[in-house]
């Protein structure tokens, strides 16, 4: 290779470095501007009152406790039912399944659903969940709905995780003379478990911000009380945060604003937690 050759792809990779840089800062700066826009607006409305309250269609009155409270309902719901179905499957899959065409078929679908837009598992879930099995307009309807669109999720990020198990592991617990059960049971599974709860927890993270499906299973966008059971009609905070930023008086706004800073927080918590929990197990694995 010549010098000169040599000097233009020296060129081209800093121009390339260059490029990177400019689009990370871009995004850095688009951030920060929004979040300073969201703090000043809606800090002055952040405050007890506005977390223990029920929306109102006065402002001064109005709160998030209905909507903090459906969050919590649906994102249980969604976490009860899609770990086990999404660890259990990936496990199958990765384990169990026989190497053939069927096998790659069901991958390539799951790899291919992780990419559906969300307002089709909306639609899914009104025809299924709310009309076909008359859960109706219900907490369950909600976190079923959001169970399939982050399920695939869960799915493909519990098998990347449990691809990463070494082969020895499996190996020595074979010598050993374990069963194929117990050798996931005791040696995958919990070398495997901090890649599958970061993928859960965050697919959960994104569950938490979605509003396209929610609004076609028809949760409500206004309530003034508290769910008591599963079948019974709620709100979130993406929905209520949406209900407010379309009415006309600037107030509302603010009170958006503030529940946005809410939503952002629990967030935050909740890859904090994903962040803690991966670290803490793979301490464990000591492999």
């Amino acid at each position: 290779m010549t010098s000169k050759n040599l000097k233009i792809r020296n060129l081209k990779g800093i121009i390339f470095e260059i490029l990177c840089l400019l689009a990370t800062l871009f995004g850095i700066v688009a951030l920060i501007i929004l979040l300073e826009e969201i703090l000043r607006a809606g800090l002055p409305f952040l405050n007890l009152h506005f977390l223990t309250s029920f929306p109102s269609r006065i402002p001064e009155e109005a709160g998030i406790k209905s909507a903090v409270l459906g969050t919590i309902w649906v994102i249980s719901l969604t976490a009860l039912f899609t770990f086990p179905l999404g660890v259990g499957a990936a496990i199958y899959l990765e384990e169990y399944a026989p190497r053939n065409w069927l096998t790659q078929l069901l991958k390539l679908n799951l790899a291919n659903l992780a990419g559906v837009p969300s307002i089709v598992y909306g639609i899914l879930g009104l025809a299924l969940f709310v009309r076909t099995l008359a859960f109706e307009r219900s907490l369950i309807s909600g976190a079923l709905t959001l169970t399939l669109l982050v399920l695939p999720v869960v799915i493909i990020a519990s098998q990347e995780a449990i691809r990463t198990v070494p082969s020895f592991i499996k190996e020595a617990s074979y010598a050993l003379g374990a069963t194929r059960w117990q050798t996931v049971y005791k040696a995958v599974i919990p070398s495997a478990l901090p890649g599958i709860l970061t993928g859960t927890i965050l697919a959960l993270s994104r569950a938490i911000g979605e509003t396209a499906p929610l609004i076609m299973i028809g949760a409500l966008a206004f309530v003034a009380f508290s769910p008591q059971s599963v079948f019974d009609p709620f709100t979130v905070l993406p929905i209520q945060i949406f209900n407010w930023t379309s009415r006309p008086q600037a107030e509302f706004r603010s009170l958006a604003a503030a529940a946005i800073i809410v939503l952002l927080f629990v967030l935050v918590v909740l890859n904090a937690v994903a962040v803690l929990l991966r670290n803490r197990y793979q301490k464990r694995a000591n492999w």
